[in-house]
């Protein structure tokens, strides 16, 4: 008999069905069992005898197969529950489970959770934050897709960083050193000057910083951009904005269930979101919050400030920060004057998700960068011949995917929205 999945059931009320999932929660009776069976579209309750169950060991999360009729009969789950007639243990658990899968919310702190992450994953609300981010990478692909973009899949192992500095982590590469990829940004550059013009990669990227907090990852997953005949970084921050419209809403619309277990609201963006220079954001904390100390760059404390200052006056959960200093930003930013850049952050809730902007398209300007940063051009002749072949004017962004993640649904530490996490003292699962 073919896999019928809980979803489908209300639609074959008398019908004889096979499922198959793991026990979610058994309930004995004097003479009968209620056992909530869980598979990936949800949980029935199915009613099996206890005497076919008192001879199998029917242990919680054990994976098992049912057959029998489904039934019209009221409970907390479903308008219907199956009538089991009869059943297969694929596969029992060994032994006590290390955690709770079957309670409301998982009651464990998050170094236990991660440390049984698959078992975790379980969860339903757990469960449930990686369906919306799944949303979100659909939303991205789908809307860039639609405007003409093209998905790549560029190399994680390189020959030089591509942001710059030594948070790199360094590999053996047969004979040769080589390093994991910090970002696609060289890639991304080439394929805008390989004819493409509007490139996108969803992929993992590697940084290798010292620092363990909750904000942070040692592997993550970059949503990245680059797009050619632009104007400006204005270019790229309305895309951005349209972009973010549109995953919104499909997360609204497609992601209810989860949201609802999660007992979240996504916030909308009604309007323009606001862009404000950076100087101007600095000013602003050192007159209205008393931060005097900021010198070029905001701190977590700083983040979270300027965003309620804007929530307060706009309205938007989220602010474009623009003209980051020269000496901040990578070599290949485009810069505004002498010391500034046409770049931008994007805050969300106080903590920034977003990092773009306008990239230098001309060879002779891009080595002239290198060499103020204090690079060695030879060492990226790879990457600098395509700027001697014609450049179109670009600019692109990076988007943290499970910032974004932890950010839209109010998670504490950027490990919740992690399905794996890698960070500073974390190697297994």
């Amino acid at each position: 008999m073919k896999r019928t999945l809980i979803n489908e059931l209300n639609s074959m009320i008398n019908e004889r069905v096979l499922i198959q999932g793991w026990v979610h929660k058994i309930r004995k009776l004097k003479s009968i069992s209620f056992v909530i069976l869980r598979d990936r579209t949800g949980l029935v309750q199915c009613v099996i005898e206890n005497t076919a169950m008192e001879e199998k060991n029917f242990r919680l999360e054990s994976v098992v197969s049912f057959e029998g009729i489904v039934k019209e009969g009221k409970n907390s789950l479903n308008s219907f529950e199956v009538q089991v007639e009869q059943f297969e243990i694929i596969n029992g658990t060994k032994e006590e489970l290390p955690i709770e899968i079957n309670s409301e919310k998982l009651n464990v702190n998050l170094d236990t959770m991660l440390n049984n992450r698959v078992l975790s994953l379980r969860h339903e609300r757990i469960n449930s934050i990686f369906k919306i981010q799944n949303l979100i990478v659909e939303g991205f692909r789908e809307y860039l897709t639609s405007q003409g973009f093209t998905e790549i899949f560029t190399p994680k192992i390189v020959s030089e960083g591509a942001e710059g500095g030594t948070e790199i982590f360094e590999v053996k590469y047969f004979e040769n050193k080589a390093y994991l990829a910090q970002s696609p940004q060289f890639y991304k550059q080439m394929m805008v000057g390989a004819g493409f013009e509007r490139v996108f990669e969803i992929a993992h990227v590697y940084r290798a910083e010292q620092h363990n907090t909750n904000r942070h990852l040692n592997e993550y997953v970059s949503m990245d951009l680059e797009m050619g005949f632009i104007e400006d970084e204005n270019q790229v921050m309305n895309l951005e904005e349209e972009l973010l419209k549109y995953i919104l809403s499909k997360i609204s619309l497609k992601g209810k269930k989860y949201l609802s277990i999660l007992e979240m609201e996504i916030p909308q963006i009604n309007s323009t979101i606001p862009r404000m220079k950076l100087s101007e954001a600095i000013e602003i904390l050192k007159n209205k919050y008393g931060k005097t100390e900021l010198k070029g760059d905001l701190d977590p404390e700083g983040e979270k400030l300027i965003s309620r200052h804007v929530k307060e006056q706009y309205g938007c959960d989220f602010v474009f920060l623009t003209h980051y200093p020269r000496r901040k930003r990578p070599m290949y930013t485009m810069p505004c004057g002498e010391n500034e850049t046409h770049s931008f952050d994007l805050l969300f809730k106080g903590l920034e998700i977003t990092t773009g902007g306008q990239r230098i398209h001309r060879y002779e300007q891009l080595v002239e960068n290198m060499r103020y940063k204090g690079l060695e051009p030879e060492n990226y002749k790879s990457y600098t011949a395509i700027f001697k072949y014609g450049m179109p004017k670009h600019g692109g962004l990076a988007i943290g995917l499970e910032r974004i993640t932890a950010q839209l649904l109010g998670l504490e530490n950027v490990r919740e929205a992690t399905l794996i996490p890698r960070d500073r003292t974390r190697l297994v699962p």
